[in-house]
């Protein structure tokens, strides 16, 4: 497995070994032990699998308290995947990294614990996967507008879908301090 480090500390991309032929392919999404090597050794709690259209952009979606840490990977189709990272007091706050995640690149993204995440399918059609560290919970679970122009993430999709609360969420200024995560 090839890790390719990004500008946000902890956040890294993935390159499991696919092993094809004539038949098609074998890959591990996950080995507890080599990925612990790689510098995630979370107790994942929670899997998710999503099947979305061209244009669907998710995100940014975080937690606090109850972040999760993340392992995404498209199975089916394209993404561009996005980490923000929102920890209080993080040299990096604000600051995002992006990568194009799918079923031909093979890649995964792990993003750590107090970082928003998003995704926009380029493709016609995706099946997203994600490994959480923690559980989903709706009662600290918070949005930050796709199109933050102090964030300013570079969109390869600007005519998006959007659920009715990615729509009208906030920006990263006003959404309170006490909603966003320390730095470790």
């Amino acid at each position: 497995m090839d890790i390719i480090e990004t500008e946000l500390p902890g956040v890294l991309i993935l390159e499991p070994r696919a092993f094809a032929d004539e038949r098609g392919y074998f890959m591990e999404t996950w080995q507890q032990q080599r990925y612990a090597e790689a510098g995630i050794a979370g107790d994942f709690v929670q899997d998710n699998l999503v099947r979305s259209g061209k244009g669907v952009l998710r995100g940014l979606h975080a937690q606090h308290p109850h972040a999760q840490g993340k392992l995404v990977q498209a199975l089916k189709g394209e993404v561009f995947d996005v980490a923000v990272d929102i920890r209080q007091g993080s040299a990096t706050f604000g600051e995002w990294t992006g990568v194009l995640l799918s079923e031909d690149n093979h890649r995964q993204l792990w993003i750590p614990a107090g970082f928003a995440h998003g995704y926009v399918v380029l493709s016609e059609d995706s099946l997203f996967s994600y490994k959480c560290t923690d559980y989903w919970n709706g009662q600290t679970e918070f949005s930050i507008i796709w199109n933050d122009p102090e964030i300013a993430v570079d969109w390869p999709e600007s005519d998006v879908l959007l659920s009715p609360k990615d729509a009208n969420a906030p920006l990263l200024k006003d959404i309170p301090a006490s909603r966003l995560p320390p730095c470790a």
